[in-house]
């Protein structure tokens, strides 16, 4: 299995500058050690952001994830509770 790298929204942004730039996908493909694909997915979520609008995607993508558990653990609680009153009556 291949080494993933791991990229910061700075860097990122960066190609994709380069790319808005003229540069050509498989320049970059090779200079930055990254499939097309990479680089297409890249554009699908961060063309068109500065970085300070990346991260700011990244901390709500984050806070979203948060509270998606909180919800799951919520609805667990309530169905054991149901299912705990329903034995008692």
């Amino acid at each position: 299995m291949m080494k993933r790298k791991r990229f910061s929204e700075e860097q990122i942004i960066g190609v994709l500058k380069e790319a808005e730039a003229g540069a050509k996908t498989a320049d970059l493909v090779r200079r930055h050690g990254v499939s097309e694909a990479t680089i297409y997915n890249w554009k699908a979520k961060y063309g068109g952001l500065e970085v300070s609008e990346a991260r700011r995607l990244r901390e709500l993508e984050s806070e979203n994830a948060k509270l998606k558990r909180l919800l799951a653990d919520t609805m667990l609680d309530n169905v054991a509770l149901k299912d705990l009153l329903s034995k008692k009556w």
